[in-house]
């Protein structure tokens, strides 16, 4: 007979087991919950894109010291991308006797294609728009108070009499997060009028597009390939600004971690499942065998049977879990208004991939090796336990785990440190489970008679025992990291930007100016002042070696070796650093040192000892790396990658830069500050505070959604530990109560075994949760102390116990309430 024909007929015959409608519902629930929550995540992750893309006003862009040529618009057009020239430049504004240092942006009348701009009108009212038509030009505020301006009066720019006809509140930022002077924004046609971006201004040209996922990746393909002006960069949301940069890097691995987290709890419950079904197997292998059917002929239709029941199952996972993400997007969304709603189809297939591949990892190696049991075994059932040999199947389900750890991580860091985590949950659970059957085995005799079964079952069955609370340790400790260290993380995260976080930079500040700027900043109310030295200067050589006859690794290297180095100084180590490697030089060294940020360490492949030479001003400098320093970038304080000795760089020429925090409500005696100080820059970062808070909170809320899914994959692991040993239990209860064994009884000692499984797993999870937290918070988030909240995770544990002896007495209702002559008819 064909072997498919065959193995859907055992199928159909079989379908009544519970062991294999548990097997399918555990595929399906897994497929589906891997499928939702991977599905949700992707679109997040999109969101959370689309987040950084409302900051430059597009998906992606290209800026340049020189016009971009056409070509690279047209091949936008071509595959269906919108786009918008666009400039940015200084320039200076007048009215009457006035004047007014402007950062302006000159765009077409289609930008932004992301994000809004918004502006207060004449009328007094807030709206979004697009760039201001030719004759027209929007202030910010700081600008217009500078200037001594109001909405609806004429300034002149580039030698163009313009009218004001807005405020500027907001707007996208083209990929530089804060100007260092009031922003303006006009025509581009009035500015190419007025000459503004003829050869030889310092204007940045910059051309942004907007389209579907593909079709700009399509055109980033074209674009590596082109002949770019001297000096162009790609403008992406990977590549914001360093401060947001790290809050969006949080943001994927906040998304990248429950994703995994969730996979790995759907792959716990599939393999419980499949392991069940195997050694149900067993004694119809063994008939089979006795029957005279051959060894191969067996596997070949163990394969096909298990094959016949999880594609269809599958298949129904992937329709359920594309259904659910469509439901919970739609809610979602709202945290993310304006992201692309098309439903990515990839993963879920990838989930239902992941779950036949799990479930084939764990399945397969004991249904193969079902095909070897001697036909002996059906009158002998000690035969069909014998420990069989090494196979390399049994490798397959450590490779499939591996391999959903490494895909869903997409991080090696992130990877290593769950795959550490977890497996020294499993190796602790099983430590302190098998000390639990040594101690039983002790215990027992003078235990009371509850307890004292309860003992007893878990050493008669002590593999059983050992794969149940290494099992439940792997689902609680996912659990209670998603559940208590992923919001502990992000409350981490939180506090990092409290409500005084410095809001303002200042810029250019002179050495004469220090003393009466701190006083009238002191009289506004500000605090949290912090400043230090700012010196310009270029890297030359590296130990000797001219750097333009170096080479890196880092191709990040060569590019910032050209540039313009900001340098400063520090008797002391400035706040939100950290040294990581070295000492510190203090305030007279006795040869010029100088200490380096991490990203300089890794970019030009430096070590303590080496030589850097600057030429600072009209001078040079050669110092020693004497310490590596972690530079916390999100902390909006000043800092700097390199950082000289006071004694040897206090008398290079310099400037002060300047980071504090004052309550909204001051531009108008902060724009009186700069026009009284006319070198000095301020920089208003609040908008960018704004944006980081609220990508925080778009993360949590993202957090809490995947939780919910992933809450159901956490159940349909502790009902599958909880169901491995349900068939031997129902052996066991008919034989003690033929014995006489009252049901109060059995129900007590039930209860008793279950509640320490869950003890077991309870205290293994929230160690290995706190462990993985404090790993991550400091490795993953770098998020400076962070401490797991104890008491929760204490009470998770005590909870967990309570839980899984609950679960497992509602697994065992039906047991005890047959009678003894049912159970012993089955």
């Amino acid at each position: 007979m064909n072997v498919l024909r065959l193995a859907l007929r055992t199928l159909r015959r079989e379908w009544h087991l519970v062991e294999l409608r548990t097997l399918a519902a555990s595929l399906v629930l897994a497929v589906v919950a891997l499928g939702v929550v991977a599905t949700l995540s992707t679109r997040i992750e999109r969101g959370v894109l689309a987040s950084a893309a409302e900051l430059i006003g597009g998906d992606m862009g290209i800026s340049a010291p020189s016009a971009l040529p056409a070509p690279l618009v047209d091949a936008a057009r071509q595959r269906g991308l919108s786009s918008t020239r666009g400039a940015t430049f200084p320039s200076v504004a007048f009215v009457d006797q006035r004047s007014q240092l402007v950062d302006v942006l000159a765009s077409d009348a289609s930008y932004p294609l992301r994000g809004t701009l918004e502006i207060r009108g004449i009328d007094g009212q807030d709206r979004v728009a697009h760039a201001p038509p030719p004759g027209e030009v929007y202030l910010d505020h700081r600008a217009m108070v500078g200037l001594g301006i109001q909405p609806g009066q004429t300034v002149q720019l580039g030698g163009r009499d313009l009218k004001v006809t807005a405020e500027l509140i907001r707007l996208p930022d083209g990929g530089e997060l804060f100007a260092l002077a009031p922003r303006a924004m006009m025509s581009l046609d009035d500015a190419n009028a007025a000459g503004l971006l003829a050869t030889g201004s310092r204007a940045r040209h910059r051309l942004l597009v907007a389209g579907t996922l593909a079709e700009v990746a399509d055109w980033r393909r074209f674009v590596e390939t082109q002949s770019l002006p001297q000096g162009a960069e790609l403008i992406t949301p990977e590549q914001t600004q360093e401060r947001m940069r790290t809050a969006f890097d949080r943001a994927s691995s906040f998304l990248r971690l429950t994703a995994l987290l969730s996979a790995l709890l759907a792959g716990v419950a599939i393999a419980l499942a499949a392991s069940r079904y195997a050694r149900r197997k067993t004694n119809e292998v063994a008939l089979l065998r006795a029957l005279g059917t051959p060894r191969r002929r067996v596997a070949a239709l163990l394969i096909a049977t298990l094959a016949a029941l999880a594609l269809p199952a599958a298949a129904i996972g992937v329709v359920i879990s594309l259904a659910l993400a469509q439901g919970a997007w739609y809610f979602a969304s709202q945290m993310f208004a304006g992201v692309p709603t098309t439903l990515p189809l990839s993963p879920a297939f990838a989930s239902a991939a992941v779950g036949l591949a799990v479930l084939a990892g764990f399945a397969l190696p004991p249904l193969v090796r079902l095909a070897e049991v001697p036909p002996v075994a059906v009158f002998r059932d000690s035969v069909s336990r014998s420990v069989r040999r090494f196979d390399a199947l049994y490798l397959v389900p450590l490779v499939v785990a591996l391999a959903l750890v490494w895909l869903q991580a997409d991080s090696a860091k992130l990877a290593g440190i769950l795959a550490v985590s977890l497996t020294g949950v499993a190796v602790v659970a099983a430590g302190l489970s098998a000390l639990l059957l040594w101690i039983a085995r002790r215990v027992a005799p003078g235990a009371h008679p509850a307890l004292r079964l309860g003992l007893a079952a878990l050493a008669r069955r002590r593999g059983l025992s050992l794969i149940q609370a290494t099992a439940l340790s792997l689902g609680l400790c996912a659990l209670l990291l998603l559940a208590v260290i992923a919001p502990a993380l992000l409350d981490g995260w939180r506090r990092e930007l409290p409500a005084d976080t410095p809001n303002w930079f200042a810029l250019n500040l002179q050495d004469d100016q220090r003393a009466d700027f701190e006083h009238r900043l002191a009289g506004l109310g500000a605090n949290k002042l912090n400043m230090l030295p700012l010196a310009v200067g270029k890297l030359t050589a590296i130990n000797d070696k001219p750097i333009a006859q170096l080479t890196f690794k880092d191709e990040r290297a060569k590019d910032w070796s050209d540039r313009q180095l900001r340098l400063s100084w520090s008797g002391d180590l400035p706040p939100s650093n950290v040294l990581v490697g070295g000492q510190w030089s203090g305030e007279r060294p006795a040869q010029a040192e100088v200490s380096i940020d991490t990203t300089w360490r890794d970019m030009f492949g430096l070590k303590i000892g080496d030589r850097m030479r600057f030429v600072i001003g009209e001078g040079e400098v050669e110092a020693r790396v004497a310490s590596v320093r972690q530079v916390d970038w999100s902390s909006f304080r000043v800092n700097f990658f390199l950082l000289l000795d006071p004694a040897h760089a206090a008398d290079l020429p310099h400037t002060w830069l300047a980071s504090f925090y004052l309550p909204r409500g001051h531009a108008d005696d902060l724009a009186r500050l700069s026009r009284d100080y006319g070198n000095l820059s301020l920089v208003d970062v609040d908008a960018l505070l704004d944006r980081v808070r609220e990508i925080v909170d778009r993360v949590g809320s993202a957090v809490r959604w995947v939780l919910g899914f992933s809450l159901l994959a956490g159940a349909l692991v502790l009902a599958a530990a909880l169901a491995a040993s349900a068939q031997e239990r129902r052996h066991e209860a008919a034989l003690l109560r033929t014995l006489g064994a009252r049901r109060g009884q059995l129900r007590a000692a039930a209860a008793c075994e279950f509640a320490l499984l869950g003890l077991v797993a309870g205290l293994t999870a929230a160690l290995g949760a706190t462990g993985a937290g404090i790993w991550l918070g400091n490795a993953i988030f770098h998020i400076e102390g962070f401490v797991p909240p104890l008491w929760p995770l204490i009470g998770a544990a005590a909870l967990a116990a309570f839980v899984v002896m609950a679960i497992g007495l509602f697994g065992t209702r039906k047991v005890l309430r047959t009678s003894p002559m049912e159970l012993l008819r089955e």
